[in-house]
């Protein structure tokens, strides 16, 4: 009896062999990478929660020394990536993880830097970055893209698109807010430019739709879901003014109790 692909599966099936799950570069991973006060030579612990089939997890080990964890809840993914490592000069040093993001098995204060790129948003930027924070040494260091605001007034069309793809889609202001409440010191942020939207992720992606089609018999579901990704892809098209992904970096406070107020 065949099993009926739900639309999770079907997802999964359309992004596994993609090398990308989200927009972004080698390029942008680096960037972020610099702006961190890391010494790049340690043995540094390093989580990449929402890894994907692992783009910036391969960039990661290229530019460091570190040890790197990288999670995923998705089995086809990690098995992309460990396919991509093995191939790479890295593969001793990337260990893969079937985990969720809300349910992650570490011993709190495990990591110099938690990354993740474009992957909060399934478990919503505050509540994650709140949780990781917890996983992350005394003054380590938290890489995160997520999607932004670019204005404080939005077209009613992307508005609505997006509040009920994203209720937490919020300005690069409150995101940086979010941080300072959770325990972070931001350190910078910036930007994905255009290309890693439309060369890096969304053409890629629309290669795979007639092929993706076929291999479902056209079916409904498969349609449904070619169908929201093309008006998702329209949307960036005619508005990618008022939204991106931002890159936010940020340090964990050492000792946040010291910054308390004090009568004098």
């Amino acid at each position: 009896m065949v099993k009926m692909m739900t639309s999770l599966d079907l997802m999964v099936d359309l992004y596994a062999k993609c090398e990308r799950q989200g927009p972004g570069s080698k390029v942008v991973t680096q960037r972020a990478l610099s702006l961190l006060d890391l010494d790049l030579k340690n043995s540094l612990n390093i989580c990449d929660i929402g890894c994907g089939t692992g783009a910036q997890t391969l960039v990661l080990a290229e530019k460091t020394k570190g040890k790197i964890t990288a999670v995923d809840l998705f089995p086809a993914f990690l098995e992309e990536l460990e396919k991509r490592a093995a191939a790479s000069a890295y593969a001793d040093r990337i260990k893969t993880l079937e985990a969720s993001m809300e349910d992650l098995p570490f011993r709190e204060e495990s990591f110099d830097l938690i990354w993740s790129e474009g992957a909060v948003y399934n478990m919503g930027f505050e509540k994650g970055v709140t949780a990781w924070g917890k996983l992350l040494k005394a003054g380590g260091y938290l890489a995160v893209s997520e999607i932004s605001w670019l204005s404080k007034d939005r077209p009613n069309e992307l508005e609505g698109f997006w509040k009920e793809a994203y209720p937490e889609i919020g300005t690069v202001s409150e995101k940086i807010s979010i941080l300072e409440n959770a325990g972070y010191v931001p350190l910078a942020h910036f930007i994905l430019p255009t290309a890693c939207w439309t060369k890096n992720y969304y053409e890629p992606l629309e290669a795979r739709f007639d092929a993706f089609l076929e291999r479902h018999d056209y079916s409904d579901e498969a349609r449904s879901l070619v169908d929201s990704e093309r008006e998702e892809i329209r949307l960036y098209h005619k508005y990618r003014d008022f939204y991106s992904y931002g890159f936010y970096l940020a340090k964990k406070r050492t000792n946040p109790s010291s910054y308390a107020t004090h009568p004098h």
